[in-house]
């Protein structure tokens, strides 16, 4: 059982609010000067041209304006249209950029999220072409998306990605296709024309996009399947950009539902082609392609959700000591005077909440797209080798990856052994097969990736009401610091971004019982139980027994039917497997959140601006850490309460003891949080906070 001291008196509490040195520690990016310089690139824009813009009323209007294409030029200016490039299409950072992109949408939503969007969306159309594309696709496109150099005459392409439909197919289901093309011309040893179709609906950059990718079927028998295909604004036919999206949110970016139907070479087609008895197969189907799309571009979108609710602990606070400042009970050196509202409890205990919130979402959000990092060149490397054996298509991918994932649970079972009692020389021949190692991040990014999105984005949601609320009736006007009414707002759409919450807790129900993720699972709950020995009062002990109740719960709902004799655990049945994912979302995001406290702990000392505070910093993340661990909890023994008894009249004995022992194992291990949060609160009442807002 966790304990921590509950005297206020013998706590050192944080001074003043994280700042950038300890979130370069506990995001992973202090030994990364590029990125650092990234993130104040990201931050001048945000807080100087799209602050003005915001305050200026930018978003009273639908329309893509003259002043909203100031964006525009602050992004190229500065350095972020080119950040997705490779050096040699004309970017500056090698390798893997998913950490570099979330960081820029994590500062442009900490001022609006629309502003956020339109960034994301100019890489989300190349992300197609990036990942999927020929390397000449690859080549020209990206080369044409940068900012011309000193001297050079061109001028910068932006793109559009076009996947979703009209009515009544929008959001619904993106394997249904109403765009589609067919050949119209096919001369004897010249490349195939085709005609293409698309009317797409809330397409974002359509006000300025000089190209679409575009998601279409087949609408001819000398054509296989689906694809993706590259239209251009000057190809023959019409480039209509359609009617504006009347958007009540993110008006800071360009929505709108293009009409195309224009001619295109089939070397447009994504990734090239093949043909075969006169039949153009394209090498990948859109479904293909946006599966590794969406992989990557919805972490950001999570992050950019966390990222309002961070952004929203300053104006409350601010707003909370100032609020009775000016009447005549209240004058200087007077508690009313001094801390306002903070006086008391409701007020600081609702912020810590959100406060947790925010640092769960945002932990959780930066594991996920490094390992994405880490992934990439991973998924790469096992392209190179498929293709270099002739292995193809789904299902012969999927034999092997079977057979191979025997070696991927022996490898994690050495692991966890102590170096002297492994088998050193198979470890290492494991450690070195990409394929396996593929495996196994790849059950985790089937997880992370989803699960960041629904869970920072839904949960973040309804916090951002929270802040909200705690702003009283100045929450809810225009001019409300930090812009917290917008950002709310804002915070449903993300919540539908890229698939709506169904999407996601779909793809995570099939997911989750891969049996790559189940091991790392049981492992994660020992390393927890390690810590929690090592280190009190971090919430490790709690989150390591609801993690056993949730597992213990996904075997019992695998085995068992309801009193109609029906599967409990099966693909359809929503009402039992979607609520059962979102309980794993909670235990994720406390997990990360707990990690990046001991990766603070463990580097802080040898960085000399953040060793000085660092004891109030890790008391304050522990404390949070503490009782947002007992928050998920909680939530796992309230769905896996429902879930098991929920459905059935009658259990057995053993399995109803079973559950029950479980269940007050982490509800005794409670013993703490709520003193962690009456410390946590206590720590926001002192800690100082700059004069004013660094933006309107």
């Amino acid at each position: 059982m966790e304990t921590a001291s509950s005297e206020n008196k013998s706590v050192e509490f944080m001074k003043t609010l994280p700042g950038d040195d300890v979130r370069q520690i506990m995001w992973r990016y202090s030994d990364r000067y590029d990125l650092q310089m990234v993130v104040q690139s990201a931050r001048s824009v945000a807080r100087g041209v799209v602050a003005r813009l915001v305050a200026d009323g930018a978003r009273n209007t639908h329309d893509w304006t003259d002043s909203k294409s100031k964006l525009l030029d602050g992004f190229d200016q500065v350095g972020l249209t080119q950040l997705f490039m490779d050096p040699e299409d004309g970017g500056f950072i090698a390798g893997p950029k998913n950490l570099a992109l979330a960081l820029v949408a994590f500062e442009l939503s900490w001022v609006d999220g629309g502003a956020a969007t339109c960034s994301l969306a100019s890489n989300l159309a190349l992300s197609p072409i990036h990942e999927k594309g020929t390397p000449e696709q690859r080549h020209t496109y990206m080369s044409r998306c940068v900012p011309p150099l000193p001297g050079e005459e061109r001028t910068i392409w932006r793109g559009a990605f076009a996947l979703t439909e009209p009515l009544p197919y929008v959001g619904v289901d993106t394997g249904i296709l109403s765009g589609k093309m067919r050949v119209v011309e096919w001369e004897e040893g010249k490349e195939p024309i085709l005609h293409v179709e698309k009317r797409g609906r809330f397409i974002t950059n359509m006000g300025f996009a000089d190209f679409v990718t575009a998601a279409v079927d087949s609408d001819d028998d000398r054509i296989k399947g689906s694809a993706m295909v590259i239209l251009e604004k000057d190809d023959p036919g019409t480039f209509d950009r359609g009617a504006t999206t009347l958007k009540l949110v993110h008006q800071l970016s360009s929505t709108s539902d293009p009409i195309l139907s224009l001619r295109v070479p089939a070397s447009r087609i994504i990734g090239g082609y093949t043909v075969k008895d006169g039949v153009i197969i394209p090498n990948f189907s859109h479904g293909d392609v946006i599966e590794s799309v969406f992989r990557r571009t919805r972490v950001p979108v999570a992050i950019m959700t966390s990222a309002k609710l961070m952004s929203a602990i300053e104006p409350v606070i601010r707003y909370q000591r100032t609020r009775f400042r000016g009447g005549s009970a209240s004058t200087p050196g007077t508690p009313r005077y001094e801390q306002g509202l903070q006086q008391k409890d409701d007020a600081v205990q609702r912020l810590v909440d959100i406060w947790a919130t925010a640092e769960a979402g945002t932990s959780f959000g930066f594991a996920a797209v490094r390992l994405l990092d880490e992934f990439d060149p991973v998924e790469r490397e096992k392209d190179r080798i498929l293709a270099e054996r002739g292995i193809s298509g789904g299902r012969a991918q999927m034999k092997l990856f079977k057979e191979l994932e025997k070696g991927a649970l022996e490898y994690l079972s050495l692991q966890q052994l102590p170096e002297g009692e492994r088998d050193a020389a198979r470890f290492q021949e494991l450690a070195g097969d990409t394929l396996v190692q593929f495996l196994i991040t790849d059950s985790l990014a089937n997880i992370y990736c989803p699960a960041t999105k629904l869970w920072n984005t839904g949960y973040g949601a309804t916090m951002m009401r929270e802040a909200v609320s705690l702003m009283g009736g100045y929450g809810i006007t225009e001019d409300c610091p930090g812009f917290l009414c917008q950002k709310w707002s804002d915070a449903q759409l993300e919540a539908t971004y890229e698939g709506p919450e169904a999407v996601q807790r779909r793809q995570i129900s099939i997911t989750m019982t891969n049996e790559l993720f189940l091991a790392q699972f049981r492992i994660w709950i020992t390393e927890l139980r390690q810590l929690a020995a090592q280190r009190a009062g971090t919430g490790a002990t709690i989150l390591a027994n609801a993690m056993e109740l949730w597992l213990w719960t996904l075997g019992y709902l695998q085995k068992s039917r309801d009193a109609d004799g029906k599967a409990l655990y099966h693909p359809q049945r929503h009402g039992a497997v979607f609520p059962f994912v979102d309980s794993l979302c909670w235990l994720l995001a406390s997990r990360e959140q707990i990690l990046d406290l001991l990766e603070l702990a463990a580097k802080g000392p040898d960085n000399p601006v953040v060793a000085e505070g660092l004891e109030g910093f890790t008391n304050f993340f522990s404390d949070l850490c503490h009782l947002q661990a007992a928050r998920a909890a909680g939530e796992v023994v309230r769905i896996c309460s429902e879930l098991v008894y929920g459905y059935q009249f009658v259990m057995e004995s053993s399995d109803e003891e079973t559950f029950r022992s479980l269940r007050n194992r982490v509800e005794s291990s409670f013993a703490g949080s709520r003193l962690a949060k009456d410390r946590a609160a206590m720590a926001v009442s002192k800690v100082m906070i700059p004069e004013a807002l660094d933006y309107p």
